[in-house]
């Protein structure tokens, strides 16, 4: 007798009846933490102005088989900076800021060093926080618990044990928009100077405890009494980082533990404000201001994108094992926030949003197309490629077909138990391999292939240089 007949037809009913009321979101989260192989992932939904949805899937810590719940606390990267924004800001409305004044009015410890282009143009508030003051420093990698960790000081000149350059201007404050973390280091000395109260103490008092965002902080290391709520971060591959979590000393533009609905908190109280409903921090006119694009297309401390009733504020964070996704409407009460303790590059968050976008109604969201394929009339150079990376699997490549640099840099990559390596092996055997873009400048030339796994989809990218070198060459999952 087939299995499937002595199943009770009332319990095969209800099953079914569970399977069609299955969440799209759930459905979607499920099939991307599978094929993209993130530990842990939490999210929270806002609709109507409030948390409809707040939920913890997979695990915080593998070793320990730690699940991830609504109250895990993960490092939120970039994401810090919003939040560190509407602390500026909240100084401004206070009158211990200015937006518009040379910041190094404020600045007591520290100033930005003067030189040919503050000379024609200042640096500010506005512009740090718009990314537009002409400051140094991308982005930081922070540090291995237990290793020395730099003052702040130490931090914006660049001074060991600090493990970034110094932040300086080098180019005129307020002519371009240049993304820099860099800036939000000068901003943290700002508010520690305007107030005398250290970074997360002044957070904790005039944002995170207003807002009820109580899980969060930005204390760098996390004290030890928050440590067992913390989500171990885990690089590509699965490994986890070393001693679980990198510190930031770098707090206002990295340093932030938090949960996504301790930052929906945030972002619902933005939208509040926005709509001249009064809320603890900032005043209406700054919150325009805050959602007024001030340079390219970022406000003070946020991304804007969309337009009328589709106008959208949001940011992105990576810390290392750690990334997060912060969206949400100006106007419509809508949005959402997903953190992963990975370090993604396959657009699984991205995935995750759009299903969320699609689950709840948001109004002209956009859903990101995969590219098509292109002719390719260079089969040599794709089956050169191919081989290149069927070999890599057993840690096999030519040095002679790259610049010494980056083959020194793919050795170890290639070794065994190495991170290129163990990933390509775990996608399963090659499929096919299509050409999906081609440039070339100089004598120097670019392609983009999509390399189609058994288990996964790869974006490859390859610069040859005028020598036909190969001097360029990464993956990474779409």
């Amino acid at each position: 007798m087939h299995a499937l007949s002595r199943i009770p037809l009332a319990a095969l009913a209800l099953a079914m009846a569970g399977l069609l009321r299955a969440d799209p979101v759930d459905v979607v989260v499920a099939d991307q933490m599978a094929k993209r192989h993130i530990t842990g992932l939490s999210l929270a939904v806002i609709q109507g102005g409030a948390v409809v949805k707040a939920q913890g899937y997979g695990l915080a810590d593998a070793a320990s088989q730690m699940p991830v719940t609504p109250n895990t606390l993960f490092l939120a990267g970039s994401v810090s900076k919003p939040v560190t924004a509407m602390g500026a800001l909240a100084l401004v409305d206070s009158g211990k800021l200015s937006l518009d004044a040379d910041i190094n009015d404020t600045l007591k410890s520290w100033h930005v060093p003067e030189n040919e282009f503050t000379g024609k143009e200042k640096v500010t508030l506005r512009r740090l926080l718009s990314h537009s003051a002409g400051t140094t420093v991308h982005g930081f990698p922070g540090y291995e618990k237990g290793a020395p960790i730099p003052t702040l000081a130490q931090v914006l000149d660049g001074l060991p044990p600090a493990n970034t350059e110094p932040i300086r201007v080098d180019a005129v404050p307020g002519s371009l928009w240049r993304y820099s973390g860099g800036g939000y280091v000068i901003v943290q000395q700002a508010v520690i100077d305007a107030t005398g109260e250290q970074f997360p103490t002044f957070m904790r008092r005039r944002v995170l405890a207003p807002l009820g965002m109580a899980a969060s902080t930005f204390e760098q290391p996390l004290p030890e009494d928050r440590r067992a709520l913390a989500a171990t971060g885990y690089l590509p591959g699965g490994r986890p980082v070393p001693g679980r979590w990198h510190v930031y000393p770098e707090m206002a533009p990295a340093g932030l533990w938090t949960t996504p609905s301790d930052l929906a908190r945030l972002a619902i109280a933005l939208q509040e404000t926005l709509a001249g409903r009064a809320t603890p921090v900032i005043t209406q006119a700054t919150a325009r201001a805050m959602l007024s694009v001030q340079k390219g297309k970022y406000g003070l401390g946020l991304g804007l994108s969309g337009n009328g009733t589709s106008r959208r504020f949001g940011h992105d964070g990576r810390d290392e094992g750690f990334d997060t996704t912060l969206v949400a409407y100006c106007e419509t009460g809508q949005g959402a926030i997903v953190m992963i303790n990975a370090n993604e590059n396959s657009h699984a968050v991205s995935k995750i949003v759009e299903a969320i976008a699609d689950a709840y109604g948001w109004p002209d969201y956009p859903h990101r197309k995969p590219p098509q394929p292109i002719a390719d009339r260079e089969p040599a150079v794709t089956a050169q490629l191919r081989d290149m990376f069927e070999q890599a699997k057993s840690g096999a490549f030519d040095r002679s077909l790259y610049t010494k640099e980056l083959a020194d840099l793919i050795a170890p990559q290639l070794a065994p138990g190495g991170g290129a390596r163990t990933t390509l092996v775990s996608y399963g055997a090659l499929k096919s391999v299509d050409l999906m873009g081609r440039s070339e400048e100089r004598g120097r030339r670019h392609y983009d292939y999509r390399f189609t796994y058994e288990r996964e989809t790869v974006h490859v990218h390859c610069d040859f240089n005028e020598s036909g070198k190969i001097s360029g060459l990464f993956f990474e999952s779409e």
